[in-house]
């Protein structure tokens, strides 16, 4: 008996899987109308992204366009600046985190963050790490053990540091006090990473590692980072959005937006006509 393949409906069956899967992925951040002023500067206007799980999400821009601000967003941060006004809606996994009902500490336990500039603890690497733990009640030291191991481990830092647990985190080079910060970010084992600029006060070497970890995190964990870098938000993202003027110009595929931007100012952004 001949088996008559019909290519036309091959092709919908295949497109409508691929759409299923994208489907399939959960939100993890929509931001919708989100405006922020630090009083009477307007720095956020009308932000509409949504991010999707077990990915790595750049945000791009000159400096001042409101990259850092839009990050400290999602964790609350930005609330520690007095004269913030925000308006708009936030939601993380549906809930919104604007809420004053909303637990902020809940939200940073969920949603780890990993600064610009490495800032360990003034402790031994052993205690940076265990600090968030024992800070939620684990005190057994079998158990801070194993957390502590894990977490360096998961940050490519174990074979490093292993024998020098006691040590303090301060004798570390600048490379790896970063990658002991985002160890001690895992520690609590967060949802959610995110990072502003992780890399720019380092090394090419560092650089490379903190990007190696990067694309390896991203199978257990949704990564934010903010980068000036054009090539590395090339290299580590699966999504781009550029900013500019507090505004999101665009936000699409990261290699729609390096090899096909829509906007001329993004094209010109990436290109270094400006910024």
């Amino acid at each position: 008996m001949a088996v008559i393949t019909d290519k036309k409906n091959i092709n919908v069956t295949t497109l409508n899987k691929e759409e299923k899967q994208v489907s399939a992925k959960s939100v993890v951040y929509n931001t919708k109308d989100l405006n922020l002023w630090y009083g009477d500067d307007h720095a956020l206007k009308n932000i509409n992204l949504s991010i999707y799980e077990n990915e790595v999400t750049a945000i791009i821009g000159p400096s001042g366009c409101g990259k850092s601000t839009f990050i400290k967003t999602l964790n609350r941060m930005v609330e520690l600046i007095p004269v913030v006004r925000i308006s708009g809606d936030i939601r993380y996994r549906e809930s919104s985190i604007l809420e004053k009902s909303y637990k902020v500490e809940a939200l940073r336990t969920r949603v780890g963050m990993v600064f610009q500039k490495p800032n360990p603890f003034p402790k031994s690497i052993y205690d940076n790490i265990a600090y968030g733990p024992k800070i939620h009640g684990i005190k057994d030291k079998k158990i801070l053990d194993e957390i502590v191991e894990r977490s360096l481990r998961g940050a490519a830092i174990w074979d490093e540091v292993k024998d020098r647990l006691k040590e303090n985190a301060y004798g570390l080079s600048g490379g790896q006090q970063q990658r002991l910060c985002i160890a001690r970010c895992l520690a609590i084992e967060p949802d959610v990473i995110l990072m502003d600029e992780p890399t720019s006060a380092l090394d090419p070497i560092s650089t490379l590692k903190v990007e190696e970890l990067i694309q390896d995190l991203k199978k257990d964990y949704s990564i934010i980072i903010v980068t000036h870098n054009m090539q590395q938000a090339a290299r580590i993202s699966d999504k781009t959005a550029f900013f500019l003027n507090g505004e999101v110009v665009e936000f699409d595929e990261t290699d729609k937006i390096f090899a096909n931007p829509n906007d001329k100012r993004t094209e010109d952004y990436i290109t270094g006509r400006f910024g």
